[in-house]
C-alpha cells in the first residue's frame, strides 16, 4: 500500500541524506520501530511525502511520527503547515520531543501503539464496491 504523491529529485536527496545522519532520539526511537517491531506495522524513516520528509511513517496506519529537538520552537508556523498538509493527504501526526524519546521511551512506545488501536477501531465510511461488466 503506497500514497503516491510525486517527490522532487532535491527531497529524494534530502531524505537519503537524513536517513544516513539519524539524530539520537530519532535513532532510539527507530530501533522500536523497525524490522515491524510494533504489532506487525512497517515503519519508514525519513520516508517523503510530497514536499516534506518525514521522522517515520506508518503507510498502512496512514500515521507520521515527528521526533522534534529545539530547533522546532522557533519553527512553529512551518510545523503547523507541515501538518495541515499531512493531514489533509490523509495521515495522523504524531510529536514527540527528543528528551521524551531519550528519556521515556516506553512512554512513547505506548502512545504510538494506543493511537494506531484508536485508528484502526475507528468506523471507516464503506464505498460502494465497483461492478465488473456482466456479459
Amino acid at each position: 500500500m503506497g500514497i503516491a504523491m510525486p517527490v522532487p529529485a532535491k527531497i529524494r536527496k534530502l531524505s537519503r541524506d537524513l536517513r544516513k545522519n539519524p539524530t539520537d532520539a530519532e535513532a532510539k526511537l527507530w530501533r522500536y520501530l523497525r524490522h515491524k517491531q510494533i504489532d506487525g506495522y512497517k515503519f519508514r524513516r525519513q520516508h517523503p511525502l510530497g514536499q516534506y520528509v518525514v521522522d517515520f511513517v506508518c503507510l498502512e496506519t496512514m500515521l507520521v511520527i515527528e521526533v522534534d529537538g529545539g530547533q522546532h520552537a522557533e519553527s512553529i508556523r512551518r510545523d503547523e503547515r507541515r501538518t495541515a498538509f499531512l493531514e489533509k493527504q490523509g495521515f495522523r501526526v504524531l510529536r514527540f520531543w527528543n528528551n521524551e524519546v531519550l528519556g521515556n521511551i516506553n512512554g512513547v512506545i505506548a502512545t504510538i501503539m494506543r493511537v494506531i488501536e484508536e485508528q484502526l477501531s475507528a468506523p471507516t465510511l464503506a464505498l460502494p464496491r465497483k461492478r465488473g461488466r456482466e456479459d
